[in-house]
């Protein structure tokens, strides 16, 4: 008898356990597979700033250009990506300044930081602050955040920003698991 309860209190310690490690247990298994997956490219179906320089539209950071970019007159100036179809967005990638060539880059001034706020299906939020260095080319972000469907980006610490010039983004790219 007392061998039987022994059991019976394990197996309900371990089914126990189990449902408490339940969100982790699948937080892991999702980690695993986007690191052992293969990505695909996502492009958002509506791109809308809250500023933008007149022939430097928001929609310019989607155009699979690097040397075309979003201009923004201040800090504080945001873009906001929207998708069809909700996904599990694995990986972003930035190119931040005016174009991801070295002579062009430093053209226009640059935000160092970024907020990224992701809006899923059910309205679930996750905010996250970005630090991108000040060098050319794209910066690739982790993120394993399951079905989004915005994307918003707002430009923070701004470098080179002085008269005549305005923040600069050149490219955001979107990457699901495939």
């Amino acid at each position: 008898m007392v061998r039987l309860l022994v059991i019976l209190a394990v197996v309900a310690a371990l089914c126990a356990g189990g449902l408490l490690l339940l969100p982790a247990g699948q937080t892991l298994f999702e980690d695993t597979r986007d690191k052992l997956g293969k990505t695909k490219p996502v492009t958002p179906v509506d791109v809308r700033a809250s500023d933008e320089i007149p022939r430097h539209p928001a929609t310019r950071t989607t155009d699979g250009l690097s040397n075309s970019y979003w201009g923004a007159s201040a800090p504080g100036a945001s873009v906001t990506y929207t998708f069809r179809e909700p996904f599990r967005l694995v990986d972003l990638i930035i190119t931040n300044g005016a174009s991801a060539s070295p002579e062009d880059y430093a053209r226009q001034a640059r935000a160092l930081q970024l907020d990224l706020e992701v809006t899923t299906q059910d309205g679930e939020k996750h905010t996250e602050k970005l630090a991108l260095s000040d060098k050319p080319g794209p910066h690739t972000i982790p993120t394993g955040i399951s079905d989004v469907r915005t994307v918003r980006l707002v430009l923070h610490s701004p470098v080179g920003l002085t008269q005549g010039r305005h923040l600069a983004l050149a490219e955001v790219e979107f990457f699901a698991r495939s």
